[in-house]
């Protein structure tokens, strides 16, 4: 997740309307995982004289913002440095600066790698910092959940929450209309429209073996969690019903061959499919409405939005892909600067609007959600509200999905996976089991309790 436009358009990976994740108390975890422990570290007291704080991130406009801070705190200063999105280099560079103490104050770390980084004691609980205890408040509730580790964050805060991404269908709705053909509202007629599209030498949309969050977001939809606690104990759950139900479900398209399989997300062929017509749809998450509009500008005014095909009529669920916060390092020398610092950036209405115009992020905060820009008629989707399909999109996100401590390493097991079903050497039901088992010794692996 390359050139600026990949880079800018993953950054919009956190953007969108409220969605859900609930993200599991990693007790029991290695070192440094308790209150307890970051407390004997440091009662996070504010520091004397002037403070310079190194924060990564990958939003763009993130300068900008940064700058108005700088303006307004001379004794705080934040030097910004752009990096590559999360996967695409920013947590493996993160990683390595971690080992080598060179680690910056703050990083941007999304929702579903904030258990990974504080097993290898990346993170800062950050509760005693000032001001972070009163701050919940401030953010739509299930956002604060994201940053809490242990039942009502017995476990501490570990960062603060920035935005997310609620999913729904773009999709070509001048195409559409001349084709006779109405957004679907269930996965049947997805498949439906893919094989009439198919006949007029388009395809639906495009599967991609690089982008194995938007498959989790696919599953997230239909409750196929992968993962569960109990007691101190993770069960790995990623080969569930649910999940095969996704999984045969997009393989039949993949063997029908109704989707594109040799464009890869964010990638110029992909946007040269979408200007040309080749590619009709995308299921999405809210940032992806800027990633079509910077990159398929030929087609302003011809895209519109729909809620998420279901897989039982009349029901409204949706998946989530994405979402960051912004984190305080375990090693930062100045913790309360830096903990001051993004509850500033997540909440405060100037930055919140520079973040929205500038990186395309949906805030987190209650504050964000009104927005002028997100209350508009947008041009490039002829005219409609399409937020309002987001709002719509987030409150219907199940709550219960729940993140394993070694995400990351899933994701990888996922892709490299993905790529052999591509191949016709597998099939994601195939991947499923594989990711599966591997999950499990990728737990085991960091001492951590597994249930078989």
């Amino acid at each position: 997740m390359s050139t600026r436009d990949r880079t800018s358009t993953l950054a919009r990976r956190c953007i969108a309307g409220a969605a859900v994740l609930a993200l599991a108390a990693a007790t029991g975890c290695g070192g440094g995982s308790g209150k307890d422990d970051a407390a004997a570290d440091s009662s996070c007291k504010e520091s004397s004289g002037k403070v310079t704080l190194q924060y990564w991130s990958w939003v763009p406009g993130m300068q900008e913002a940064v700058d108005v801070w700088n303006r307004r705190n001379p004794d705080i200063q934040v030097k910004l440095k752009t990096t590559p999105a999360g996967n695409a280099g920013t947590y493996q560079n993160l990683s390595n600066a971690l080992k080598a103490g060179k680690a910056p104050d703050l990083g941007q770390i999304e929702y579903d790698s904030l258990a990974s980084f504080r097993l290898k004691d990346g993170l800062r609980d950050i509760s005693s910092c000032p001001g972070v205890e009163a701050a919940g408040e401030k953010f739509v509730d299930w956002t604060w959940s994201q940053v809490e580790f242990g039942a009502n964050g017995e476990d501490g805060v570990w960062a603060v929450p920035q935005d997310t991404g609620p999913m729904a269908l773009f999709y070509r709705k001048d195409i559409y209309d001349q084709l006779g053909l109405k957004a679907p509202t269930t996965w049947d007629e997805y498949a439906d429209q893919a094989r009439k599209l198919k006949q007029a030498g388009k395809y639906i949309t495009h599967f991609s073996q690089t982008d194995p969050n938007w498959f989790t977001g696919l599953l997230w939809q239909n409750k196929a969690t992968m993962f569960e606690r109990e007691g101190d104990a993770w069960k790995v759950t990623v080969d569930r019903p649910q999940s095969r139900q996704v999984a045969d479900y997009w393989q039949k398209m993949i063997d029908d061959k109704l989707v594109a399989t040799d464009l890869q997300g964010f990638s110029p062929a992909l946007y040269k499919a979408w200007n040309s017509g080749e590619v009709v749809t995308w299921i999405s998450a809210a940032w992806g409405y800027s990633t079509i509009r910077d990159n398929a500008k030929s087609t302003d005014g011809k895209w519109a939005v729909a809620p998420m095909p279901q897989w039982q009529a009349g029901s409204k669920q949706a998946g989530n892909w994405g979402g960051s916060t912004t984190a305080v390092l375990g090693k930062s020398k100045h913790p309360a600067e830096a903990a001051k610092f993004a509850l500033w950036l997540n909440t405060d209405p100037e930055a919140l609007e520079i973040l929205n115009r500038e990186g395309g992020l949906y805030p987190a905060a209650k504050a964000g959600l009104d927005l002028p820009a997100l209350k508009k008629p947008v041009d490039f989707y002829g005219g409609q509200k399409i937020f309002d399909v987001f709002a719509q999109a987030s409150a219907n996100v199940d709550t219960n999905f729940t993140w394993g401590p070694t995400m990351t390493d899933t994701y990888r097991y996922l892709s490299d996976g993905t790529a052999g079903v591509i191949s016709g050497k597998s099939t994601l039901a195939d991947v499923l089991k594989q990711t599966n088992s591997q999950s499990v010794e990728s737990l085991r692996k960091q001492s951590l309790d597994v249930e078989d």
